[in-house]
């Protein structure tokens, strides 16, 4: 293999361990439809790849617009096997999670059905930044 080549695995590598190491971990939660109004965009419709986020991100607002990779990584209740392994899934900030949520995440069930079982209503994430 031609050295040019393996420098560049051995970046990607390195990139991918980079990425995972600097991931922060937190509960979310989802809510069911409509995903407007929003704190952030008021009657805008962002889409359903959304979130809310709680005190932990908000910022006072600075979260706004902000998109965060997001995969389920274990249960915090008894549900078995709640998460769908491997599966990631990239939200946009567009709303304020009150501290009852129960969730760092507030993901909109769509977004949350990407990366876990929604019987399962509240699971650990890992998430970085997108």
């Amino acid at each position: 293999m031609p050295i040019q080549m393996q420098i560049f695995m051995i970046l990607g590598i390195a990139l991918c361990l980079i990425s995972a190491a600097h991931a922060d971990q937190a509960n979310a939660v989802y809510y069911k439809p409509p995903y407007t109004p929003s704190a952030c965009y008021q009657n805008q419709d962002r889409g359903n790849m959304v979130t809310g986020v709680s005190d932990a991100l908000w910022n006072g607002g600075a979260a706004c617009g902000k998109q965060y990779r997001v995969r389920c990584i274990g249960a915090t209740n008894t549900a078995p096997h709640p998460c769908h392994d491997g599966a990631s899934v990239v939200v946009t900030v567009v709303d304020y999670c009150r501290p009852q949520c129960n969730g760092t995440l507030n993901l909109s069930k769509d977004a949350f059905a990407v990366i876990a079982d929604t019987d399962a209503g509240n699971v650990k994430v890992e998430f970085n930044q997108a």
